[in-house]
This record gives structure tokens, sequence and C-alpha cells, in this order.
């Protein structure tokens, strides 16, 4: 994999002096296009061998670029905040906007490769990083992300050297550290693992670029003439569709759907409600309470036609709960700086650590459901967000995290009944829209992107329940059970 990153390449003085500064140049004006257009943001992977000149190239970069849109994030060791979410979490929380370039010098590529040559995690945990890399890159493309990745890589002949060179100088010599000369004694075993690293997220969409680092003027000229290249190539060509990823779903030819196999007609007495609301919020306090709880975590998704009691039903969770121990993330269109991130992004940014119950009133499904009915993302955006949903849950719930997902159903007559309470209750008259009716006249449309939700999204580690909301009691007393028994199940 890098044999011919061992061949010896250079590149002579005069040579560098007179090509460095038209590149200079270009790159700035890339940048400044890139800045100005906003079309995509540059995501830029630097990995490799200690010594290999990694640091000295993003210090370059900055240089010959306007560091005011450049991001530049060193990750090292997760921190104590960071270790409470997904291992992913801080790397999405770093993700450069549109018009931006971000510079990741220590990646999502860190860790599994120094487990892996420690012989912390087996070849499954390894091939599953793998994977989850790829799935995540792939994400990032499809989003419109231009993603590319350097490895600087050093013989074991030249990485000696360069090391001892480093160190005999008083002024370099800060930069080899102990870690520096332990990794080289494996250095036999960190090229195995990352030379399977590399070759197997090598995809068109986010390319390995191998650099050999011994020479500095060749691998300065190398990063900047191919950053120039794949910047240029995006700004100059109109974007390419993406194709699709998933196949699209196929609605049943008798026109049955899971929705109504929901039964609506379920009633219940306000007294037995009173008394069963009591008790299962006492029961969900006691859980939420104990010390076993700290080590997980709850994620409550809610999800429903408009005017299906979401909110009465939130409100009897958090009723049960500490203030100190909840968050509501109501979720409304995006802003201005989410819209030019992944569409997940705002999501991932906003999760909670371990020992919290956090809910979401709407969520991460407007992709498959707001957004598909109403054309506000492509086809092909909306299939390829199903694998990308259960991706992210199943981080979700790998960090100890229950993820409970309610969609709330009411008949469309009992909707309508609903939104005309509404607009006579003076109190409740907010509550209504222009919008809310405006949906309502998409109603066969939502039902067929609520099946193919629950069809494609409903699995075993997050399944969805669908709540019978015609009668609100029985809904909140549904949610409150479902919670409480999930949580029972984990702790």
């Amino acid at each position: 994999m890098f044999e011919t990153a061992e061949v010896g390449h250079r590149i002579d003085k005069e040579t560098y002096a007179a090509e460095v500064p038209g590149l200079r140049t270009a790159l700035l004006d890339a940048q400044f296009d890139l800045s100005q257009s906003r079309k995509f943001p540059v995501v830029l992977v630097i990995g490799g061998v200690d010594g290999a000149g990694k640091g000295e190239t993003v210090n370059l970069l900055t240089e010959w670029m306007d560091p005011r849109h450049i991001q530049v994030h060193g990750f090292g060791p997760p921190s104590d905040e960071e270790a409470q979410r997904p291992a992913m979490w801080r790397f999405w929380r770093a993700l450069p906007p549109s018009g931006k370039l971000g510079i990741f010098f220590g990646s999502w590529y860190t860790e599994p490769i120094l487990e892996r040559v420690a012989g912390a995690e087996g070849e499954r945990t390894f091939d599953h990083a793998i994977e989850r890399i790829n799935h995540f890159e792939r994400m990032l493309a499809d989003e419109g992300a231009l993603v590319l990745k350097f490895w600087f890589h050093l013989s074991k002949k030249a990485q000696k050297k360069r090391l001892e060179k480093l160190e005999s100088d008083p002024k370099t010599q800060w930069r080899v550290t102990k870690a520096d000369w332990k990794n080289f004694k494996r250095y036999d075993a960190f090229r195995d693992v990352s030379a399977r690293m590399v070759r197997e997220t090598n995809l068109a969409h986010a390319p390995w670029i191998v650099v050999e680092g011994e020479d500095a003027r060749y691998r300065s000229l190398t990063v900047g003439k191919t950053l120039l290249a794949a910047l240029r190539a995006r700004l100059d060509a109109p974007g390419a569709a993406a194709g699709a990823t998933a196949p699209a779903p196929v609605p049943a030819i008798d026109h049955r759907t899971v929705l109504d196999q929901i039964d609506l007609a379920t009633r219940l007495p306000r007294e037995a409600y009173a008394a069963r609301l009591e008790a299962l919020q006492g029961r969900l306090a006691l859980l939420t309470r104990s010390a076993r709880f700290a080590k997980t975590g709850v994620i409550a998704v809610f999800e429903g036609w408009d005017a299906a009691g979401k909110g009465g039903a939130i409100r009897r969770i958090t009723g049960a709960l500490d203030a100190r121990r909840y968050e509501i993330i109501p979720i409304a269109a995006p802003t201005e700086e989410e819209r030019r991130q992944p569409y997940l992004w705002r999501f991932w940014r906003g999760l909670p650590p371990r020992g919290r119950v956090t809910v979401f009133d709407r969520s991460w499904y407007g992709r498959v459901l707001v957004e598909r009915v109403e054309g506000f993302c492509s086809q092909d955006d909306w299939l390829r967000a199903y694998g990308e949903i259960n991706d992210f849950e199943e981080q979700l719930v790998e960090n100890k995290t229950i993820v409970c997902k309610f969609w709330l159903h009411v008949s469309k007559d009992e909707q309508l009944r609903r939104f005309e309470e509404r607009k006579q209750a003076e109190f409740k008259r907010f509550k209504i829209t222009d919008e809310d009716w405006r949906n309502r006249g998409k109603w066969d449309a939502y039902v067929q992107a609520v099946c193919d939700m629950v069809d494609r999204t409903s699995t075993e580690l997050a399944p969805w329940t669908l709540v019978a909301a015609e009668d609100k009691l029985v809904a909140r007393i549904q949610v409150l059970e479902t919670l409480c028994g999930r949580l029972e199940g984990a702790l």
C-alpha cells in the first residue's frame, strides 16, 4: 500500500521556489471563490506516521491561505465531556460550514488504528470502525462536502532518521516524545493496520492521497497542488447529481398500512387515568434517580400528526423528572447556520451526556417526513436518509443511550375537530397555523411517508411505538408505560 511513498521523492530548491508563488495565488483565489459561493465545505483529514511532516504541512496551509476561512482541529484523547457521548460526537461538532475549509489533524481514524495496534480491540471491532467511517464519509459527500485525506508516510529507516534529527536539535527536540519512540518500536504493526485502514477507506468520494514525507518541498507541493486541483474541479464544474443509494419504497397494492392497525377506539375513564398516571410517574421518577441511570440516558423522540397531543404527552414525562435531569429540544425549520451543515449536524450537536432524559419535539425524521412531502430535499436525499438515521441511532445505543420513538396517531376527522377547537379557544389559537391546514391537505402523502419511515427505521435497537392518540389520556399512559418498560429492561 505504501511502496510508492518509499521511493525517495524529492523536489529541488529552484523548482520549489519557482512554483510556490503561483500555487499560493491560485489557492487564495480558489479559497475566495469558495467563501463567496458557499457551494460546499471542505473536509481535510491529515494522518500518517510520526515525524512525517503532518504538523508542518498544516501550518504551511494556514500560511499560504487565508486563515480566517480555515478551521484547524487537533484531536487528542477524548475529554471527560466527549467520553460521555458517542465517539463521533466531537467530530460532528467540528464540521466546517459551506464555504469554509476544516482541517482535522487527528481524526476519526486515530483511535481505531491505535486500539487495533495495541490489541485493545479485535478484528471485528476494527471492521466495524471501517464500516462506520465509510458511512460517515459517504454521508458527508452526499451532503455536498469535498472530502480529501492525506496520509503522510515514512519508511521505517526514514522515520528513525527523522526522529533522531528532530531530537538532536535543541530547537525541535520538544517535538519528539516518548510516545513517538514507543510507536516507532511497533512500526511494522502500525504499517500493517494503517495500510488496511487506508486501503478500505480509499473511495472515490473520499480518496486518500499518500504522500512521502521525507522531503518537505515534495510533500508541500503535493498537498498544495492536490488541494488546488480538487477545489477548482468542484468550483468550476456544475454539481453532479447524486445517485440513489437505497431502493424506493413500494406501496402495498391493497393500500393497507401499519397505521390502519392502530386501535383508535380505546378510551380511558379519567379516574382510572389519574391513578395510572400517578403510578407511572412515580415509577419513572425512581428509575431516573437510580444510580444505574447515571451510566445511561434516554432520548425520547416525538413525531405525530399536528394536534395529536405531543406536547401533553411530553409534559406528563417531565412532570415526573427532576428539572436538572431533562431537556426538551423543540425542532423547527433549520436556521441559516444549520442549512450550511449536513442535516444531522444540529442533532449531533445537541446530544446530551449520560444520566439525562432528552426529549426531541420533532426530530431528524423531518428529512423523511416534511422534507420529503414538501419537496425540500430530493428523492435521493430522503431515500439515503433511512440508512443514515439508522446508523446515527445505532451509535446512540452503543453509547448506552435508550432511544424511544413515538408516533402519535389520530384520525383525519379527530384532527379536524381539534383544529376547530383550537381556532375557537383564545388561549389555543397560537397552536394552529396556516401551515397546519396546508399539511392537512397532503394527508395521504404523509401517511405513505410515515409508513415508509416505520418500515425502514423501526429497528431492534430503536423501535417505533405507534401510539393511539385519539384519546389523549390513552396516549399519555401508553407513552409512559413504554418509557418505563424500556428503562427497566436496560437497567
